[in-house]
């Protein structure tokens, strides 16, 4: 009798110890990888309100090419066209948020991602997208261009 209840003994030390020490291997782990996922997770950003950006001077973009401005945290491509019309979108794709470019040999809107291509009204051509891009509305004040959101 004396034997079992010492044999029992030794199991329940035996119990205690083993799950005192798993609880401190998966505390320390907890400890060392909250850390380093929380590094590797970019911070979130509001949204900077922003009513109108300058997209530069209408002597410095050249015909039949487009540029990216920032508007507040996001992205605006403003082109000008061969015709000399000046027309600004989100430069955000549609299908992935990829940032989007002026392809002048195309003459379109391009997603390098997966080879989205919108046109110069911002409507979905080609490619995956499922929506056209956010147009903006732009106004030349002398020379300088102002991008604003449409209201």
């Amino acid at each position: 009798m004396n034997y079992s209840k010492n044999n029992f003994e030794k199991q329940g030390r035996r119990n205690f110890l083993k799950y005192l020490l798993t609880g401190g291997v998966v505390g320390f782990t907890g400890a060392v990888l909250y850390p380093l996922i929380a590094y590797l997770k970019p911070p979130k950003q509001a949204d900077v309100e922003v009513s109108t950006v300058s997209g530069g001077l209408l002597s410095e973009l050249e015909k039949d090419s487009g540029k990216i401005v920032r508007f507040g945290n996001k992205p605006v491509i403003l082109v000008r066209t061969i015709n000399d019309e000046l027309r600004a979108f989100e430069a955000t794709c549609t299908h992935l948020d990829c940032t989007v470019q002026y392809k002048k040999e195309m003459g379109v809107i391009w997603c390098a991602c997966h080879n989205g291509k919108y046109d110069l009204a911002g409507r979905n051509i080609a490619g995956p997208p499922p929506r056209p891009l956010q147009p903006f509305r732009v106004v030349l004040k002398g020379d300088e261009i102002l991008i604003s959101k449409q209201s």
